[in-house]
C-alpha cells in the first residue's frame, strides 16, 4: 500500500491528496491511511532519500528535502524569473490577509494600479478567480491558492504571521519624537 500511495503522490503532482482521499482511494479507515502515511513518510527520512511527504495546503504533497536546496538552485537556469519582486510579495500579502478582493481594493491598499501584477499572479499560479463582488460592475474577487501556501511554507493560509504585532510595533515606531531624539543625539555629539 505504501508503494500505491507513493504513485499517487507523485500522479498528482502538487496538488497532493486530502487524508478522505487517500482513505478513498485507497479503499481504507483513517487509522489505516494515517498508518500507510506515516510508514512512507519515515522511509522518506533516510539520509539516502531526496523527497520527503510534507502536509501543505491541507493537503500531503511529495517535496524536495531542504538539505539539498543548493542543488535545486543550479538546476533553475534563470533565478529572476523565479523570484517574486518587491511589488508582487506586497501584492500577495494585501490579498492573503484580505481575500477574497477585488483589483480595485488592491489598487486602493497599494495606491497604485495592480492590474499587471495580478494578471501576473494569476499565470504564476499564486493567486485564482474565485467569484464576483456584488458591487456595481460585479469585479472579479482573488483569493491565494494551495501554490501560494506551498511557496511560502505553510500548511493553511490560518498560519500567515498576525498582523496586529506588525501593525502595532509600527504605531509605537511613529510615536517617537523625532525632533527632539535627533537634537538629543546632537547634543550629545556637541557636548562630546
Amino acid at each position: 500500500m505504501e508503494a500505491v500511495l507513493e504513485g499517487l503522490l507523485f500522479v498528482v503532482g502538487e496538488d497532493g491528496l486530502t487524508l478522505s482521499q487517500i482513505e478513498e482511494i485507497l479503499e481504507v479507515d483513517e487509522e489505516k491511511a494515517k498508518e500507510i502515511l506515516s510508514n512512507l513518510k519515515t522511509s522518506y527520512e533516510e539520509k539516502n532519500r531526496g523527497i520527503r511527504i510534507d502536509f501543505l495546503g491541507n493537503r500531503f504533497k511529495l517535496t524536495t528535502k531542504k538539505e539539498h536546496q543548493k542543488y535545486y538552485q543550479k538546476l533553475v537556469e534563470n533565478k529572476e524569473n523565479n523570484m517574486l519582486s518587491q511589488a508582487a510579495l506586497e501584492t500577495l500579502a494585501i490579498i492573503a490577509y484580505n481575500q477574497p478582493i477585488t483589483r480595485l481594493a488592491i489598487d486602493n491598499f497599494r495606491g497604485v494600479s495592480s492590474a499587471q501584477m495580478v494578471r501576473k499572479l494569476v499565470a504564476k499560479g499564486f493567486i485564482k478567480e474565485v467569484g464576483r463582488s456584488d458591487l456595481p460592475g460585479r469585479p472579479i474577487l482573488y483569493e491565494t491558492t494551495s501554490e501560494f501556501l506551498d511557496y511560502f511554507g505553510l500548511p493553511t493560509i490560518d498560519e500567515l504571521p498576525d498582523m496586529r504585532n506588525f501593525l502595532e510595533q509600527n504605531q509605537e515606531d511613529d510615536d517617537i519624537d523625532l525632533y527632539n531624539s535627533k537634537y538629543k543625539e546632537d547634543k550629545i555629539t556637541q557636548e562630546n
